[in-house]
């Protein structure tokens, strides 16, 4: 049998006419049925149980296009078929006879869905008349053309899908467009108004209240110690702690590691670094909110911009620095009073007026922070003073005299515990008289270091019988002199605790004045009276006798200069 074969009717005109109607009708109906909005799966099985109540024909299976494939979807109660790809391949998308196990008769019908070629494959007991096949034709094109309306639909939601995909995905790059082109604008932003600091020549202040702008935050600026050097802002503490040395330093190399702004308690810290040197640092107080990267993008970028104002103020500092140690040490080498007058006037400094000089020696510093210590020192005792470093020392040239001990303590603060010696030269007039006044001051220091109490300060003016000694340190003749004079006094005074050589002392400097006397020491009249002929006696020196009481005198002062007691 060929797919060419002559079919000839099996009923009468008027009875196929009736019965073909009523198939066409099915055939009507089933199509509305196929496009309500199955999917492909759903046509083909609406096909398949259609094919019987069209005639004698049965369906056998349908076949669907998968990429390169046929899939199989057998019908309920046929023989296998799974042996018919190849055939209905070799068919090439037309139709045509096919072997059906078990069927005299079996043929295939295309069914063209526009997403490839699948197949309908019905069998029968013998070949259907011409009506009848033109049914299961009629019922293969149907099922093409929904299949066809069932792939398109799927594409359109598949497109549709595709289509707002898109435009989710076009939403969003516009919105990271968006974003970034905001962001842009927040830094051309910061880096506008942080150029424009840097030009104003408003210095740390300045880039302080700039970040303060830009983020609405509180600003501290510390220097690479942990000292405050600006705040803009509500909350400032006062007083500003100070932090513990050991802990400021492992934050400052912590942050360093991270090369990223770090949040610390309520504080954001960066570091202003200048060629690997931490110059200082500055925090955002942020409290203990979410922290936005655009206040992490202005505080790095404002910490570059500090670094190079702490660079630039460190390089004047450091100029200025030099400038003022090259003035101090032509003022102590000798130079005329006007270019003394212009160059001091060049690094801030008057020198009309009296001025002192003064040395100080404090054990283990030598270096330039120390110098820089002792400065800062005079200025906190409002004494204005260039400074500088000479032989281990600082040497300060003193517009003012400072009172007593206050220069000593003001020292010690700054540098800790008071292991250290200060020497005061005498007033001097004019620059031309600085060498004179800083030989003086080195006599005093020299003094005092030598004595029984070295740590404290020795003014020139105090050394009394000392300013006619030499600067050689050869006391000897001194202690000895000391010693002759005074030696049964000092003798008893350390075997009784009592205060023989103080109380002559005092007699002396009080002009030999009883009630003066008695009054310094806090004694009475009787008392002193006492103590003065026990002295006599002791001493074996008659204090009536010129001699002897100028050379008692003598020993005295000394003996309060060495520190109470020769060596």
């Amino acid at each position: 049998m060929t797919a060419t074969a002559d079919w000839t009717y099996q009923v009468r005109p008027e009875a196929w006419s009736r019965e073909h109607v009523a198939n066409l009708f099915s055939l009507f109906v089933l199509s509305m049925i196929m496009n309500d909005g199955r999917d492909e799966a759903g046509i083909l099985h609406l096909a398949l149980t259609s094919v019987a109540p069209l005639g004698p024909c049965r369906s056998e299976a349908g076949y669907l296009p998968s990429g390169d494939r046929l899939v199989r979807t057998p019908a309920q109660g046929a023989p296998d078929t799974s042996g018919l790809e190849d055939r209905l391949r070799h068919l090439r998308g037309s139709e045509g006879q096919v072997p059906v196990p078990g069927r005299e008769w079996g043929w295939a019908f295309p069914l063209n869905s526009g997403d490839g070629v699948g197949y309908l494959v019905v069998g029968a007991a013998s070949q259907p008349a011409r009506d009848e096949h033109f049914l299961v034709q009629a019922l293969a094109q149907q099922t093409s053309v929904a299949l066809a309306n069932a792939v398109a639909r799927r594409r359109a939601r598949k497109n549709a899908g595709e289509l707002r995909r898109l435009n989710e995905d076009r939403k969003a790059v516009n919105g990271r467009l968006a974003t970034s082109v905001a962001e842009l604008e927040h830094q051309r932003s910061v880096h506008e108004v942080l150029s424009e600091v840097a030009a104003s020549d408003s210095g740390v202040p300045g880039i302080a209240r700039a970040v303060r702008g830009l983020t609405g935050c509180s600003v501290a600026v510390e220097d690479q110690f942990g000292n405050l050097i600006a705040w803009t802002g509500p909350g400032r503490p006062d007083p500003y702690p100070k932090p513990d040395a050991a802990r400021h330093e492992e934050l400052l190399q912590d942050v360093a590691r991270r090369l990223l702004p770090l949040r610390v308690g309520d504080r954001l810290v960066a570091l202003a670094q200048h060629r690997g040197e931490v110059l200082g640092s500055m925090a955002l107080v942020v409290g203990d909110g979410h922290t936005a990267e655009e206040e992490k993008f202005v505080l790095d970028h404002a910490c570059n911009a500090l670094a190079l104002e702490l660079a630039h103020l460190r390089n004047l500092a450091e100029v200025e620095l030099r400038l003022r140690r090259e003035l101090v040490d032509d003022l102590i080498s000798g130079t005329d009073d006007e270019s003394a007058y212009a160059r001091a006037a060049a690094v801030g400094h008057d020198l009309h007026g009296p001025h002192w000089m003064a040395v100080v020696e404090w054990e283990g510093r030598t270096d330039d922070i120390f110098v820089q210590a002792v400065g800062r020192a005079a200025a906190g005792l409002r004494i204005r003073s260039l400074f500088a470093r000479r032989s281990g020392t600082a040497v300060l040239v003193l517009e003012g005299q400072p009172r007593s001990e206050a220069l000593h303590l003001a020292v010690a603060r700054e540098l800790g515990p008071g292991i250290g010696s200060i020497g005061i030269g005498g007033r001097c007039d004019a620059p031309a008289k600085i060498p004179r006044s800083y030989r003086e001051a080195l006599r005093a220091l020299e003094v005092r270091r030598l004595s029984r109490e070295p740590h404290g300060v020795t003014s020139y003016e105090d050394l009394g019988l000392f300013r006619m000694l030499g600067s050689g340190g050869d006391y000897q003749q001194v202690e000895t002199f000391v010693r002759e004079w005074l030696g049964p006094l000092m003798a008893y005074d350390a075997a009784h605790h009592s205060e023989l050589v103080q109380t002559l002392f005092q007699y002396f400097e009080c002009g030999g004045n009883y009630d003066g006397t008695a009054a310094e020491l806090a004694i009475h009249r009787s008392t002193l009276r006492y103590r003065l002929q026990r002295i006599r006696e002791i001493s074996g020196s008659d204090l009536k006798d010129v001699d002897s009481r100028l050379n008692l005198h003598v020993a005295t002062r000394a003996w309060k200069i060495l520190g109470g007691s020769p060596r």
